[in-house]
Parts: C-alpha cells; structure tokens; sequence
C-alpha cells in the first residue's frame, strides 16, 4: 500500500471499529433494562410489560435509522466527500452514548438509541465509498477494514461485560463508552487523505492530488430528479439483486445477534459463576458471545482475501448457504455440551462475517464509481434499515413462539440469500 492507501485504511478502521463497538454492546445491555424497566410507558397508549418484543423493538429505533439514513449518506458522501462525514459520525455517537446514561426511562433509551442510529448511519456509505475511489489495493483495504469493525464488535462487548461486572452500573458504563468516538474524532479530523486517488489513477492519473481531496465527486447528486434516475438505472441492473442479498444479510445477522445473549444466558454450560469476596456474579454467556464475535474478525479476513480468488457470486451462495445450515443445527449442537456449543459458535461467528466482503466487494463490481456512494447507500439500508427489523421479528417470535421457531426463520433468510447469489452467478 502506497501512503495515501494506508492514511485511508486506517481512518476507516478507526471509525469502523467505534461503530460496531457501539452496535453490539447494546445487545448486552438489554437483559440489564429488562430489570431497571420492567414496564414501558407510552404518552396517549398506556403502560406495556418489557417483554422480548419491546426490547427488540426499543434496540430497533436504534438499529433503523443506522440503516435507513445510509442512504442519505450515501448521496453526501458522494457531493461532499467521506472523511468530513466520518468525523460527524464520532462526534454524535459518543455524545449520543452519554446521552444514553441520562435516560430517565425506556422511552429515554430508545430516543438515545435513535440519535446514535442517525450519528452512525452515514459511516458504512461513507468509508467504503472512500477504500473504493481512494484505496489503489481495494480487496485488502476491504479486509483490513473488516476486521477492524469485527474488533469492535468482539471488544466492544468484551469491555462492556468487563465495566459491568467491576460497576455494577450501567449507566456509568455506557456514559465511559461515549469517551473513544470523541478522542477518536479528533483523531481522524487530523488525517489528510486523497479521496479519489484510485480513480485519478484508473482514469490516467490527470487529476491534481490536492484537488481530489476538495472537488466533489463526478457524480455527486444535486437533485431530485437526477437521484431518482440514477436510482433507477441502479436497480435495473445487477445491482437489484445484490441489494436484496444484503437486505436478507441484514435480517439474519440483527435477528441471530439481537437475543443471542439472553439466549446463551439459558444453557447450562454457561450459568453464572459466583467469584469468592466478590459482590457480583460472573456472567460466562457474555464472554462466550464475545469470544463468538471475535472469531468474526477471522471470518472477515478470510472472505476479504477470497473476494480477490472466487468470483463473488459463488461467496454469497457458499457462504449464506452455510448460515442457513448453522441455523437449522445451532441449537441441537449448542445444547449437545460445551464442545458442541464452542464448535458452532465458532462456525457461527466465522460464517456470519465471512460474507460481509463479498456483498461489499458485489457491489463495487456492479456499480460505477461515480454513483459507489449512493450504492453503498442503498446497501446499508437494505443490511441495516430494513435489516434492523430482523431484531423486532426475533423479539416476537420468541415472545409468541419459541427458540427452535426463531432459528428456522433465520435459516430462511440465509437461504434466500444464497438463491440470489446464484441469479448474480449466472448472470454475471
């Protein structure tokens, strides 16, 4: 990697990481606000018990507007470039995160929690729009970028679980989450990076290096009209299809995530643990879920590296195929004993995050550069907006029905991937 790719690499790993830090500590928190909040009161409706269903749809007002303000983003992204975007994002997720420990009640988390979703929505379009134009190597960026979101993800709720067990207070804990965007802001406005340096160079290398980082890009949307065209064109191609494998992608990933440690927190194997002089028990599903998560970061460097071996179309049918199959046997050999559930927790979490590169890197192949922005935008409503109800139908399935229930829906979203994988095959 040149400077200008390694200056990019690693800004979008910086901002990367703080956003799925974010995302994945919240499941944790949930068995914590099912006790603080044992009811939901709602002006002009009435007063609910917090069952699953309301946990799922309290952590849905935050995960919603992370996917459905990618598209938003998207369209900046492209108008006004990525790294000023990036920057705001830090800033409202940690002033979103201390505004979180001030919430007087759930209907204060939910409201936080949808501050963070609008702070964090505009990353994902941003920064791989950004290792697409900027980064001359783009499948190890991708990779490299990957795995940083997948530390955050493992040590996210790795240091949440920690902060749990040594407060007691959750409240302290998430206000103490906030503090990493913020320095990390600071951090990533003193980067200096070329925006359009790989396509500078595709084009001829004519572009002025420092007029790349301040020109807005060629295809930047100044209307309505033209967005709705170049909408249009989009989703009369190829990419029609790879937006509904990232759609299902979405699904699966928030319904399996959402509840996984209330429901690991069920198995024997992982009963809390009483430490001597201590006050609080040791909670051993967390860990476990965390240590699921990190595998991820495995999984993710795998998939980036095949994006530039396999055609891609054949990763999306492998790899979701195989999500569809870990649903359906998850919990046979989850509950077989502790062998059985470190083997499929560890296939889960290499699987669930092989397949990001590949619809990533689908994309990149079936868009131009100058509309990569809004693509990705789209991409990420689809994987997070729509995506995001994927917590909302797994909070009632197990509300209405049972575990066994929740998998086998997983297991048709996995499914339904893989089919549209095959139609990009062919059709590639």
């Amino acid at each position: 990697m040149n400077r200008n790719d390694r200056a990019i690499t690693g800004l979008v790993m910086l901002a990367h990481a703080m956003v799925h830090t974010y995302e994945l500590s919240l499941p944790l928190l949930l068995l914590v606000w099912a006790t603080e909040f044992p009811t939901v009161s709602v002006p002009l409706v009435g007063s609910f018990e917090t069952t699953a269903f309301v946990l799922g749809a309290v952590l849905t007002a935050g995960y919603a507007p992370f996917g459905l303000g990618a598209l938003p983003g998207g369209v900046l992204a492209d108008a006004y470039g990525s790294k000023r975007l990036i920057v705001a994002c830090l800033v409202g997720m940690g002033v979103s995160f201390v505004g979180l420990a001030l919430s007087p009640n759930l209907l204060g988390v939910a409201f936080a929690l949808l501050v963070w979703g609008v702070a964090a929505s505009v990353y994902h379009p941003s920064g791989l729009a950004l290792i697409s134009k900027g980064v001359d190597e783009r499948g190890s960026a991708f990779a490299y970028h990957g795995m940083a979101g997948n530390l955050g993800i493992a040590l996210g709720p790795l240091f949440t679980a920690i902060l749990l067990f040594l407060t007691g207070d959750w409240r302290v804990v998430v206000a103490v989450l906030g503090v990493p965007a913020l320095v990390g802001a600071l951090a990533a406005s003193r980067i200096s990076v070329d925006e359009t340096a790989a396509v500078a160079a595709a084009d001829g290398g004519t572009e002025d290096a420092d007029a790349g980082k301040s020109a807005k890009a060629d295809g930047s949307i100044t209307s309505l009209s033209q967005f709705l065209a170049d909408s249009r064109t989009m989703f009369a191609s190829l990419f029609v299809f790879a937006f509904g494998v990232a759609m299902f992608s979405g699904l699966y990933y928030r319904g399996v995530l959402t509840f996984l440690p209330d429901l690991l927190s069920s198995f024997d194997q992982l009963q809390p643990i009483q430490v001597a002089g201590y006050p609080r028990e040791l909670q051993p599903d967390q860990y476990f879920y965390s240590g699921l998560l990190m595998v991820g970061v495995l999984g993710q460097y795998v998939g980036g590296k095949l994006t530039d071996r396999i055609p891609v179309s054949l990763g999306l049918v492998g790899g979701y195929g195989t999500l569809a199959v870990l649903a359906l046997v998850f919990l046979p050999v989850a509950t077989s004993g502790l062998v059985g559930l470190l083997v499929i927790g560890a296939l889960l979490g290499f699987f669930l995050f092989m397949v990001q590169p590949f619809y990533q890197a689908t994309i990149a192949e079936s868009t131009p550069p100058e509309a990569r922005g809004l693509s990705y935008g789209y991409t990420y409503l689809g994987v997070f907006g729509i995506g995001a109800l994927g917590g909302t139908v797994a909070g009632g399935v197990l509300t209405y029905a049972n575990e066994t229930a929740l998998f086998l829906v997983l297991a048709g979203f996995g499914a339904a991937a893989s089919l549209l994988g095959v139609v990009l095959y062919k059709r590639r």
